[in-house]
């Protein structure tokens, strides 16, 4: 068994040797809500009578092929893209994980995450600590951002998102440079500190995959419009039984090939990965 495979067959074991996790809760309020939401550039239409809500405290995964409208989607919701007047009601506190890291090569990691934050520089910092400390980067504070590893960036970049305390947090591909170690790594990190925190989440991906694993709902956006989605009540970890079936209804409607390769693995048993 070559080393990648063991990493997953140990991952896998220790999922299954932690309590189990509990279901997602019933949905409650509306976080985010957008009622009937038109973006058009010139004579092309990016989203078309769009209608969405999440929940506070839901994980929601969009998937959606390139120019389905994911990103004009999720500037919208960012306050980057100017709703100019539509039914769109998003949190005023939101965050947002890029794809890149984009750190500031010149400002050390702390500073990175206290970015934007106001208060005396003592307090400020010790926010900053403290959230770099729940990514597991406490002893990186004063280091600069190029002697990051691809997943150490990453996980200052949850922290700066996370230090804000946000009540919706939206993840544009934010695992997608990684490799499939570190990026396994990553989802456990990313729903510790979800249930920590409960912010409203929507993450863009492309890998089915990822989305099963991850996500309390997926959604499926094709030229501007939501055409499927799917729910899954099957605590997390303990998906084996519904990926497969999800995996090909869902890449169905997304067109690909479901024998495509993912870094995600959803085995019967350890036996799979010999």
């Amino acid at each position: 068994m070559d080393a990648r495979l063991s990493f997953f067959a140990d991952h896998l074991a220790e999922r299954r040797s932690a309590p189990a996790a509990e279901p997602a809760p019933e949905p409650g309020k509306p976080m985010v809500k957008l009622t009937g939401f038109t973006r058009t550039f010139g004579t092309n239409t990016i989203i078309a009578d769009l209608d969405l809500e999440i929940a506070e405290g839901e994980f929601v995964a969009l998937l959606g092929r390139s120019g389905s409208g994911k990103t004009t989607l999720l500037r919208t919701l960012a306050g980057l893209d100017d709703p100019a007047g539509q039914q769109v009601q998003v949190p005023s506190s939101r965050a947002v994980v890029f794809q890149d890291a984009r750190l500031l090569p010149w400002k050390k990691v702390w500073r990175n995450v206290a970015l934007g934050l106001r208060g005396l520089t003592g307090r400020v910092r010790s926010k900053a600590e403290q959230a770099l400390r729940e990514v597991g980067l406490g002893h990186r504070l004063d280091a600069w951002p190029l002697t990051l590893s691809g997943g150490e960036a990453q996980r200052v970049a949850l922290a700066r998102a996370l230090v804000r305390e946000p009540e919706l947090l939206l993840l544009d591909e934010p695992f997608s440079a990684l490799d499939a170690l570190t990026r396994l790594k990553m989802h456990d990190l990313t729903l510790a500190l979800w249930k920590a925190h409960r912010p409203a989440v929507l993450m863009v991906t492309h890998d089915v995959d990822e989305a099963i694993a991850l996500a309390d709902r997926i959604l499926v956006l094709d030229h501007g419009r939501i055409v499927t989605q799917e729910r899954i009540t099957a605590a997390r970890g303990e998906r084996a039984d519904v990926a497969r079936g999800l995996r090909l209804r869902l890449l169905g409607v997304l067109g690909g090939d479901a024998g495509q390769a993912s870094v995600i693995q959803f085995p019967q048993s350890l036996e799979a990965f010999a």
